[in-house]
């Protein structure tokens, strides 16, 4: 795993890390926090196969936020990232939520960051009591593993997600 000074190094020399708000602030003994940017509600169904190709992903409805803050029910909701994240092909990366959200009955569910990605992620929000939320909390803690040898990079569908 990565220690904070060769999270700041890629950072700096890399941009492993583009668009966030507090350098300092954010940089983590071993991670660094991603902020809120966005948060959805789903609709309608997915579809997992084993290929992709008959992949349905539910529909999303923007949530406004009202003076920077905003309450979430009980249910489940997909956030996006602040963050550009930038992985070098030697690079992965996980995430896990910050002890707060899960203090606050707020769990954060994400997957792999693969090296190679490129992008501004989400993840999903299980909300298992009323909270409020303000836009640019931090809500997850990356941590970044080197691999033992560079990849080919991650080459799927999500590769420079919210970039547009």
């Amino acid at each position: 795993m990565l220690c904070k000074e060769d999270i700041r190094k890629l950072i700096l020399e890399k941009k492993l890390i583009e668009n966030y708000i507090d350098l300092e602030k954010q940089l983590q003994p071993n991670g660094f926090d991603c902020t809120l940017h966005s948060i959805y509600s789903l609709s309608g169904e997915g579809r997992i196969d084993f290929d992709n190709k008959e992949r349905v992903l539910p529909k999303v409805k923007e949530l406004e936020f009202k003076n920077d803050w905003i309450y979430l029910e009980k249910g489940f909701y997909k956030a996006r990232i602040n963050e550009v994240i930038n992985l070098p092909n030697d690079v992965a990366a996980l995430a896990r939520p910050r002890s707060t959200m899960i203090r606050c009955g707020v769990n954060v569910l994400t997957a792999v960051w693969d090296a190679g990605y490129r992008g501004r992620s989400e993840v999903g929000l299980a909300v298992y009591r009323g909270v409020w939320i303000k836009k640019n909390a931090r809500i997850v803690q990356l941590v970044f593993f080197r691999l033992s040898g560079e990849s080919e990079g991650y080459k799927g569908i999500y590769q420079n997600e919210g970039l547009i």
